[in-house]
């Protein structure tokens, strides 16, 4: 699918520029964190605005080859981002009657760990690795086997992803590509605004109860705990008979969803989501990772948000389609 990467969005834009945030510094420590304070707003509470990105080669599970190694040494680390700056240059091969793929000009992949060099994102159960039920075990799979496979006789047949309409739950890691969130920030609201699929949140923080009305990106409600915002979400609309790429993060009316935000200095947001639903996992579990300002530090594309226009020359899905009643054909002749 073709995306059309055209001006950004002009009023998010002037909003956040209407509400006088601080410039952000990129200066580091060794750590891995800016050495500038972390901004506050004229109203006293964090200052969360910006354009911020999760995107690492971390990956969420803990990988079997590291089942017994919660942290990498930093040989260790530095070895996997120099294989990912070569892998993300090089062309990827394309199978015998294979139409092809996108080149790497269509990826914005991530070369960097996260700072403390985890060898997961979820950090609660301690092994790594998403609890799942039998029930949700079997739907991951059922899933991800699908992918690229099995009928496609209708559009139902491909995922949302593939669909343009959205992967899940926005969580802010990497993707593939458009991995851009922007913050908007006021005294009884929180924007945030995803760039892959125009996820779009509004967040009410001043206490006022849900509608009861089901989303397919649940209903949240955000809260002051000292410094850290927790952000609850829950009555997701009931989508779990689509296609998802990620079955874990498709909108359920039995899954909820708490993140925390916790700005820690100039350019880092510590981020933390943890999720619960008794149909797809056996406990709670949590990940957990940086969002940062600095996108250089992340090994991606320095800029602003872009329009993702996933369905402007979509020529995919129909030719998906098309491809499959061809193949039909040529198997009954």
């Amino acid at each position: 699918m073709m995306l059309a990467r055209v001006a950004a969005a002009a009023a998010v834009a002037s909003v956040a520029a209407s509400l006088g945030f601080a410039a952000l510094a990129h200066g580091q420590d060794s750590a891995g964190r800016s050495s500038a304070r972390a901004p506050r707003t004229s109203w006293g509470t964090p200052d969360l605005h910006g354009l911020w990105t999760g995107s690492t080669i971390t990956p969420l599970e803990r990988p079997k080859e590291h089942a017994n190694k919660p942290v990498l040494t930093p040989e260790e680390a530095s070895a996997i981002e120099a294989r990912a700056r070569a892998r993300n240059t090089a062309e990827p091969g394309v199978s015998a009657g294979d139409p092809g793929t996108y080149n790497q000009i269509w990826f914005d992949p991530s070369s960097a760990v996260v700072p403390d060099r985890r060898t997961s994102l979820i950090v609660d159960p301690p092994d790594g690795r998403i609890p799942y039920t039998a029930e949700g075990r079997e739907l991951a799979t059922r899933s991800s086997d699908h992918y690229g496979t099995g009928p496609r006789d209708s559009h139902l047949d491909l995922d949302t992803g593939e669909r343009c309409l959205t992967d899940g739950m926005p969580i802010p890691y990497w993707t593939g590509y458009n991995n851009n969130y922007q913050i908007v920030q006021t005294r009884d609201h929180l924007v945030i605004f995803g760039e892959l699929y125009h996820n779009l949140r509004v967040i009410p923080l001043d206490g006022r109860p849900r509608t009861g009305i089901p989303h397919w990106l649940g209903e949240s409600r955000g809260r002051w705990d000292g410094d850290t915002l927790i952000v609850e979400t829950e009555g997701f609309a009931d989508k779990s008979a689509y296609w998802w790429a990620t079955s874990w993060r498709a909108p359920r009316p039995t899954l909820r969803m708490v993140e925390r935000f916790t700005r820690v200095d100039a350019e880092t947001i510590d981020y933390e989501f943890t999720m619960e639903d008794r149909r797809m996992f056996t406990r709670p579990w949590t990940a957990r990772f940086p969002l940062t300002t600095n996108q250089a530090s992340r090994g991606v594309t320095e800029g602003r948000v872009y329009e993702y226009a996933c369905h402007e020359g979509n020529y995919s899905l129909v030719n998906v389609l098309r491809g499959a009643r061809m193949k039909e054909e040529t198997d009954t002749r």
